[in-house]
C-alpha cells in the first residue's frame, strides 16, 4: 500500500494517495485542504472507527449512528507532536441491553485492531532515503 505525496508547485500544498487511488490535497497551512496533522487524527479516528462499525456488525449489534471527536494536546515549541489524544465516540441507535458490546468493540479495536493506533508506538522504526532525479 505504498503511498505518493507531490508538492504543487507553491506553498506548502501537496496531493497524495495510493497510485490507483483517489487524491487528497494536504496543505500546511491549512488554507485549501486539511492540514498533516489533521488528516493523521482523521486518519486514528476512521481506524478505530471502522473497526467498531465491523466488530459491532459482527456481534449482531446494530448502530444507527457513530462519529468520533479526536481530541489533542501538543507541545507548543518544534517538534510540535502531540502529547495528549482523546477519542470520544458518539454512538445513537443502540439498545441499552447492547452498550456493552459497543464498548467492548471500542476495547478491541484500541487493544488489538487499529492499524493506526498501533503504528505511532515507540517501537515503530522510520527509515529514510534521499533519491535525486
Amino acid at each position: 500500500m505504498p503511498v505518493k505525496l507531490k508538492w504543487l508547485g507553491e506553498g506548502m500544498r501537496f496531493a497524495g494517495g495510493p497510485e490507483a487511488g483517489p487524491m487528497t490535497i494536504i496543505d500546511g497551512d491549512g488554507k485549501v485542504g486539511q492540514s498533516p496533522m489533521t488528516v493523521f487524527l482523521m486518519g486514528l479516528a476512521a481506524c478505530t472507527a471502522s473497526d467498531i462499525v465491523d466488530i459491532a456488525a459482527r456481534m449482531r449489534v446494530p448502530i444507527g449512528s457513530l462519529d468520533v471527536d479526536a481530541i489533542e494536546e501538543r507541545r507548543a515549541e518544534p517538534p510540535r507532536h502531540f502529547t495528549r489524544l482523546k477519542l470520544v465516540y458518539r454512538v445513537t441507535g443502540v439498545a441499552e441491553a447492547d452498550r456493552p458490546k459497543v464498548e467492548r468493540a471500542v476495547e478491541l479495536s484500541h487493544e488489538k485492531y487499529c492499524s493506526a493506533l498501533h503504528s505511532i508506538r515507540s517501537d515503530v522504526p522510520v527509515e529514510t532515503e534521499v533519491a535525486f532525479a
